[in-house]
């Protein structure tokens, strides 16, 4: 299927040319059939020579319904331009025509209309050269009569060239559907319309709007019941979730577009309008059409803040318009190119003005965005429409090479200072590490460290691990644990006291230093031997008549009840020894 909208000044003939092109009427309102006037958006279809089926989106003409107008327009990719032969060209042409431009629909055909009226030669000249001057270039151009029938099977086979060319979407692409209609079906709930521009759309699928999950009960697809439906296509959904969906709102694939309210774009002027912006604007993309704040960023960047979130890619493009301007301005501003959907906070003076600069040379592609965000997980890009092209630098987090490369180059000095700060420790903690970089994942930070760092035991130091000896340990604290220790070779199993600790100046955290760089062993709080000395008192104690008191063990190591008993207890966690009942114990 293919979806082409209408455009043209009220009362051109464009419900009149798609009645006749289809056989349908597409004027779906009784005070529009009244009035003779599109006043809704209608829908009609029909089947082109080829066989090829075409949907129309017919859109109302009236200035009062620009709005209806571009929501019409919006997901559509191709266009019906619809010219009067007796009128020319007139005032909405124009404003269509900007709008077109402005959305960049680059895919449609002419009509002029009412050829039985009067010559369309004249105008058929004029609307030719105002649709190429507006990029719409290689448009056919025909004269009709929907009355008479006049032309029409030439503008049949023109639409079956007219779709043949249009670039194919994606099948794969996630799901933005935009809802152009809501209503209720007695039996059946919830059902929407709109047309899908890409993806794919099966029965039993989950989308979210708004954020809330709805499921696909059925659809259906110009009228039929179907299973699935591929883009472009015009579809009817019957929804099942709490929600109350209205026009202006998504259906889309959840965790694949980031719903926003701010967001930075590129601004391209429309033609005859001049900036600069007004500071509030209306915005539509889609069939949405949201107020805005506009803050200027620069020549041709800005801030748009919107009244409510909205699903955006980067590289979307946001109509803006001022429905307050009076008849003969131009209404239709300027076209607002996304470039980002997180934006930066500007707090700083001159920040606006970097941001802009930044802008200037954005694009909308993972490149560009990690170049502001620096490090950013493979969800969010994709989120953002931009997944990106390398490998992840950890944990699916994709970083900016030059902020990557800079973070490995500091990360040697922090952990230097760390260890000039904190000589006692055997390495600087990774969560230190983390904050000091500034870096939201622990796993970025282990995936920086090269050697000569290397982690242990959650701490960043030199290669090979915590280091063994008092090599690693402050001069004073080395000699103090090398006196201790020839105090120990004399004694193997009289720790020393709490008087000779403090004597030579081991307090705890110098305690603590020492053990975890394998100088010390700790058995208990303020009980410490040389390395090795659990080992020699298992070889000991099996020496004796099994099993042996604890009164036994201690005059076969020479030590005190003190040492003895939290001793022993180490023992047994080690597996050295084991308890046979509440006194006695035996080496295993």
């Amino acid at each position: 299927m293919h979806v082409v909208a209408t455009a043209g000044h009220v009362d051109h003939g464009k419900s009149t040319l798609v009645r006749a092109l289809t056989g349908m009427e597409p004027d779906r309102l009784e005070e529009e059939r009244r009035r003779g006037l599109t006043i809704e958006l209608g829908y009609a279809w029909t089947a082109l020579p080829s066989g090829e089926r075409v949907a129309f989106v017919d859109v109302p003409g009236h200035e009062r319904f620009l709005g209806t107008m571009l929501a019409g327009v919006g997901p559509v990719p191709a266009v019906m331009f619809v010219v009067a032969a007796d009128e020319g060209w007139m005032p909405q042409s124009e404003e269509h025509l900007a709008a077109l431009r402005t959305l960049g629909v680059r895919h449609g055909l002419l009509a002029v209309t009412r050829a039985d009226l009067a010559d369309p030669a004249p105008a058929l000249k004029d609307a030719r050269d105002r649709l190429a001057e507006a990029g719409l270039g290689p448009a056919e151009a025909l004269a009709v009569s929907g009355r008479t029938g006049e032309g029409l099977d030439g503008l049949r086979a023109a639409l079956d060239r007219l779709v043949a060319a249009l670039p194919a979407p994606d099948p794969h692409a996630p799901v933005r559907l935009w809802i152009d209609r809501a209503f209720s079906v007695r039996g059946s709930g919830t059902v929407v319309t709109g047309t899908l521009p890409a993806g794919r759309v099966e029965a039993g699928d989950e989308l979210e709007l708004d954020g809330e999950p709805v499921r696909v009960r059925a659809l259906e697809s110009l009228k039929e019941h179907v299973e699935s439906v591929t883009g472009v296509a015009r579809v009817a959904l019957n929804l099942r979730g709490r929600v109350a969906p209205e026009r202006g709102r998504a259906l889309v694939t959840p965790g694949a577009w980031t719903t926003t309210d701010l967001a930075d774009v590129r601004v391209t002027m429309a033609a005859g309008a001049r900036g600069p912006l007004p500071a509030r604007l209306t915005a539509h993309i889609g069939s949405a059409s949201v107020p805005c704040e506009v803050r200027s960023l620069g020549p041709e960047a800005a801030r748009l803040r919107l009244a409510r979130p909205l699903p955006l890619h980067l590289g979307d493009a946001l109509l803006l318009r001022d429905p307050g301007r009076g008849h003969g301005e131009p209404r239709v501003l300027a076209r607002a190119t996304v470039l980002d959907v997180r934006p930066p906070e500007l707090l700083r003076r001159g920040a606006a003005r970097e941001r802009a600069r930044a802008l200037a040379d954005a694009s909308a592609d993972a490149v560009s965005l990690l170049r502001t965000h620096l490090l950013l997980r493979e969800g969010e890009l994709v989120a953002m429409g931009c997944p990106p092209g390398g490998r992840p630098v950890a944990a699916g987090w994709h970083a900016d090479p030059d902020h990557w490369s800079a973070l490995s180059a500091r990360l040697p000095e922090v952990v230097r200072r760390y260890a000039a700060d904190h000589p006692l420790e055997p390495g600087m903690p990774v969560e230190a590490a983390r904050h000091e970089l500034g870096l939201p994942d622990r796993r970025l930070v282990t995936a920086l460290v090269r050697p000569p760092l290397a982690v242990a035991d959650g701490r960043i130091g030199a290669t090979g691990g915590v280091p063994t000896g008092t090599a690693g340990l402050p001069a004073p604290v080395a000699r103090a644990v090398r006196t201790l220790l020839d105090d120990l070779a004399r004694a193997p199993f009289q720790a020393p006291e709490a008087g000779r600790l403090a004597e030579l100046g081991l307090g705890p955290r110098e305690l603590a230093a020492a053990v975890r760089a394998g100088t010390l062993l700790r058995v208990a709080d303020g009980v410490v031997l040389a390395p090795g000395a659990d080992a020699r008192a298992a070889a000991l104690l099996a020496r004796l008549p099994q099993p042996f008191t604890v009164s036994q063990a201690r005059s076969a190591l020479g030590t005190s009840r003190r040492v003895a008993v939290p001793l022993l207890e180490h023992l047994d966690r080690r597996g050295l020894t084991e308890r046979v009942d509440e006194v006695r114990r035996r080496s295993t």
